[in-house]
């Protein structure tokens, strides 16, 4: 897959580019399906941000609010319910996947309990595009602090990319630098502090910083500038 995992959803123009850059054509011309299945897991979200990802009304949109071609939703608690045979092939006609945060254990349960996990190698072509827990799901570990479904055994998730996320940097009281520091020295290895305006796009392995506001590459003890935008 090509992913281009945020903090925030598409917020600014640099992702915006980055993601038609991905998809290969215009947004006008992409079939994108949404899922929302995070939302669940979290106390705090419910029925009115998951409408609100849904509808892309403010202030969730950032995404399903694009002009696509067309748009769906993919509820991934649904799946094992229906069969392979229906889904499947709508996941596979899709362009981009929007998924939207929330609890990301629970979110990577559901990936695995729905067969999703085990199709996303077979996605060459299509574009992930997450939103901190959306795109948290994809990495090794998103740490306790970022644990919120009872039901999580730990923190540990897909692991499709070698490096963590700390999403809305100084968007949250509690998201500060500091705050970052202390829980990638708990991760123990590479990660990444984003902030909303800032996207990670990884395409063939290879990682880009698209960002208009402000990030920081976290290893143990060590960190770049956090100053530095690519």
């Amino acid at each position: 897959m090509k992913l281009l995992l945020t903090s925030g959803g598409v917020t600014n123009p640099r992702i915006h580019d980055a993601l038609v850059d991905l998809l290969g054509k215009p947004v006008a011309e992409s079939a994108a399906l949404c899922i929302p299945t995070a939302q669940w897991g979290h106390p705090n979200c419910g029925p009115v941000s998951t409408r609100g990802f849904i509808s892309g009304l403010p202030p969730w949109g950032a995404m399903t609010s694009l002009e696509w071609g067309s748009l769906g939703l993919l509820e991934l608690s649904a799946l094992p319910t229906i069969g392979a045979e229906r889904w499947v092939p709508w996941v596979r006609e899709a362009d981009v996947l929007l998924v939207d945060g929330g609890d990301a254990t629970y979110l990577c349960h559901w990936m695995r309990a729905s067969g999703l996990a085990d199709l996303l190698p077979s996605l060459r072509e299509t574009v992930w595009v997450g939103v901190s827990a959306g795109s948290m799901v994809l990495t090794p570990r998103i740490g306790a602090d970022f644990v919120n479904w009872p039901a999580a055994e730990d923190d540990r998730t897909l692991g499709l990319v070698d490096f963590s996320i700390f999403p809305h940097l100084d968007v949250f009281p509690d998201n500060t630098l500091a705050e970052a520091e202390r829980w990638a020295a708990q991760i123990g290895g590479p990660a990444y502090a984003i902030d909303d305006h800032t996207a990670i796009s990884v395409v063939d392995g290879v990682v880009d910083l698209v960002s208009e506001g402000q990030w920081v590459r976290l290893q143990a003890s060590v960190r770049d500038d956090p100053s530095s935008t690519v």
